[in-house]
Order: C-alpha cells, then structure tokens, then sequence
C-alpha cells in the first residue's frame, strides 16, 4: 500500500467504525441475549449488527476485495481469498461485553501477500481509537461513539510509538481468560515486573502506545483477533511473531493461528538460567 491508499482507506473506514459503535453501546447499555454458536463461543445481535454495518462499509471503500469476517464465517460464509483481502472481527471480547466490561474492540485489518498492512482497532466504551495512516506509521485518539467525525482529520489523531524496553523490567500483558500454562512458561523465561490483564485486541493500541514490552499468548486464536492490532502494532515500531519465533502470518487453512508473541519492539532472546 502507498501512504495515499492509507489515507483513503482510514477516512473511509472512520465513519463506518463509528456507526458499529453505536449498535455496540445501544445493546451494551441495554443488554442483550446471547446465543451459543457451533464452537461454543457466544454471539450476540450486537457482533451481527455490527459486522452487517462494517461489511457494507468495506463493500463501498474496497469493493471487490474478499472479506472474511467472525460472524459470517462461522454460519459457513467464507469467500475465496487471493494475495489481498480483509479480515474482520465486529466485536471482540464478546464476553466482556456480555458481562457489560469496557474491554471490547472493533478489528478490521487489510492483508496484502500474507502480512497485514492495515490495521483499525476501536474499544468504543473506552473511546480508545488506533489506527495506521502510512507505512510505518501508527496513530491514536480519543473518539467516543457520538462523535460527528467523518475523517481522520476531524478525529484530533496523534502518532503513537512503542517504548524502548528495558530488558531486565519487562512490562507484560495477558489474556483476562486465556493465560494457560504454555503462556505462563514463556513469560517465567523473562524479568517480568508488571504484568497486566487485559481483554481483546486491545492490548495490541496498549502496547502500540508504549504501555508494556511483551504480550504472549500460546494458545490458538482466529486471524480475525490479531490482524489489525498486529497492523497498528507494527506499525508503531513493534513485532508480532509466531510463537515458535517464525513470522505470523494470514491466509492459513481455516484463518487459525497457533500462538503468538507481540513485542514492543524487536524480538528480546531469553535471559540464560
């Protein structure tokens, strides 16, 4: 992508998040039913609302380009993908959103042969908006879900960059759910002196922002959870890598990642016990 393709796609995608925020709040005031899907994960009206607003907006910035999306993939809707494509999750952290906890994200993000190379994450009941604006570059905002703005430039972004880390004090984040033994060993291999829970993809704009140095998570996760925070954050100045330290990358047979690791910056070798 060249920095105006960035531009268009941000400006044409602000409108649009911020409209699937406004279905997000009005059901995350009110409550919702929630229903169990064929994996066992929940789903509620408001990932489905959503998402229909987010597609539609994709279908008019980019139409013709393939989108794979949480919902729509899971009652079977999966298009043929070639080198460039979307990948979309409405609403992750369903959960929290369930038990009304602010710690929920909109994710879209664009993969061009593999690597995603734009990336828009939004956590509306938190006004905490991230998104890329060129190569290499990332950008932050605060933007509650009534705001009139219909461009980047009405939104008041500011750059944002990962922090160098101190390699004997790392600053972690973990998964509020998802911290298994795999990930806890991981972490115990490095001088970790905070560590933090944290919901959703949001923990990608956190460390995009220089909040922490390290986020694993050993576990498998869907393309749609990582693409775009993994955009924003590589574009800050950090790296996401497999968890076997291989590259991450989109497209695989069923859109599954196997593990992962997020790095503030480049990938820290492991202290010698």
């Amino acid at each position: 992508m060249q920095a105006k393709d960035f531009q268009f796609l941000a400006d044409s995608l602000v409108a649009v998040a911020l409209t699937a925020a406004r279905v997000q709040m009005a059901y995350f005031a009110a409550g919702v039913v929630v229903q169990t899907k064929a994996d066992k994960s929940p789903v509620t009206v408001a990932d489905q609302e959503s998402e229909a607003v987010i597609l539609e907006g994709l279908a008019r910035a980019a139409p013709g380009v393939a989108v794979v999306s949480e919902e729509a993939a899971a009652a079977g809707h999966i298009p043929a993908v070639g080198g460039t494509f979307f990948l979309v999750d409405p609403l992750d952290g369903t959960k929290p959103f369930i038990r009304r906890e602010p710690q929920f994200t909109i994710n879209i993000a664009l993969i061009e042969d593999g690597n995603p190379v734009f990336g828009l994450v939004y956590a509306p009941a938190l006004e905490d908006f991230y998104v890329t604006v060129g190569p290499g570059q990332a950008a932050a905002a605060r933007l509650p879900p009534s705001a009139e703005a219909c461009s980047l430039a009405a939104c008041g972004l500011a750059p944002v960059r990962t922090r160098v880390p101190d390699p004997n004090a790392l600053g972690a984040l973990v998964s509020q759910i998802h911290l298994d033994k795999a990930t806890q060993r991981f972490l115990d291999r490095y001088p970790v002196v905070e560590r933090r829970a944290v919901s959703s993809s949001l923990k990608f704009g956190l460390m995009a922002r220089g909040e922490a140095d390290i986020y694993p998570r050993a576990g498998p996760t869907s393309e749609w959870d990582t693409a775009a925070g993994h955009a924003v954050l590589a574009a800050a100045g950090g790296t996401v890598t497999a968890f076997d330290g291989g590259p991450l990358l989109y497209g695989k047979p069923g859109f599954r990642n196997t593990g992962f690791v997020a790095w503030g910056r480049t990938p820290l070798p492991a202290p010698r016990i």
